[in-house]
């Protein structure tokens, strides 16, 4: 069976699809003819250089991304912009690109379910769904087979995330028993409200920022009020166990026709993390 690139197309937006995409998003083909002929796919979070070296060296005719290449409005594309630079480089190489972004936040097994289950959650429902009952929207909820301690819950996300500089960090009471947690994979402080309201234990996800994440903890210190614990981890290790889903959704629509393959490649932008020398900065500089 001869696998052309809208083939694999086909198959990731029956997983994840376009509909399900934000309106601001860009998904779907970026670069590539639709009738190429696909032996070998590579899947990342980033399109960036690493991550088109690493489809050259595998020899992949498509790379599948996460991360949009070209978000915001595009009015060139020529070879000495990064962008653009890297748009010529994989026509030359013929290797085309397509991403999935939103629909694939959004979709029934998506971005946040990968991120569930590599820190051994069972996915109860979404965060956000898109209405009552259904299956799809931003985020999941779902319990840990038996409560433990918020220090040990912590410990837990950074075994099961690939380690970053950025590292994971948590606010909460270190003893504080967790058993429900919500996850968001990517940028998620946009959902602490919606975390808080879902009555779950702890909150997974990345770039949370200082006034949103100190704010939300200061509620918490209200006599009778109850928030999540926050957990802060790197937005692109909170996406990479995607890429894995992805890979293996394309993998069983097209059996024994394509090999998949999973980025290696770091692509988290920070590579330097220096641990401040106060163990408890909350409570004292001295």
């Amino acid at each position: 069976m001869t696998v052309r690139v809208q083939d694999v197309v086909a198959a990731m937006e029956a997983a994840y699809p376009p509909e399900l995409a934000e309106s601001w998003d860009a998904v779907g083909l970026v670069c590539g003819d639709p009738q190429a002929i696909v032996q070998r796919v590579l899947f990342c979070v980033d399109p960036v250089e690493a991550t088109v070296d690493e489809a050259a060296d595998f020899g992949a005719q498509l790379l599948i991304s996460h991360h949009p290449l070209l978000l915001r409005g595009v009015h060139g594309v020529p070879a000495d912009d990064p962008k653009g630079r890297l748009v010529h480089r994989m026509i030359r190489a013929g290797i085309g690109l397509y991403c999935a972004h939103t629909n694939a936040d959004s979709a029934e097994l998506g971005v946040s379910d990968a991120l569930a289950a590599a820190i051994g959650l069972t996915v109860t429902g979404p965060l956000d769904p898109h209405s009552e009952g259904a299956r799809t929207g931003l985020g999941r909820i779902g319990v840990l087979p038996e409560p433990e301690p918020f220090e040990r819950f912590v410990q837990r996300v950074a075994a099961g995330l690939p380690t970053t500089a950025w590292g994971v960090r948590g606010a909460g009471d270190p003893q504080r028993p967790i058993r429900t947690v919500a996850v968001c994979g990517g940028a998620g402080d946009s959902r602490l409200d919606t975390a808080t309201a879902a009555g779950v234990d702890a909150y997974v996800t990345a770039d949370l920022r200082h006034h949103p994440a100190g704010e939300h903890i200061a509620r918490g210190e209200v006599p009778g009020a109850r928030v999540p614990a926050l957990v802060d981890v790197a937005h692109w290790a909170s996406e990479w166990p995607w890429c894995q889903q992805a890979a293996d959704i394309v993998a069983a629509a097209l059996p024994d026709t394509v090999e998949v393959l999973v980025s290696t490649r770091r692509t988290d932008p920070w590579t330097a993390h220096v641990a401040g020398a106060v163990s408890d900065p909350g409570r004292t500089l001295a």
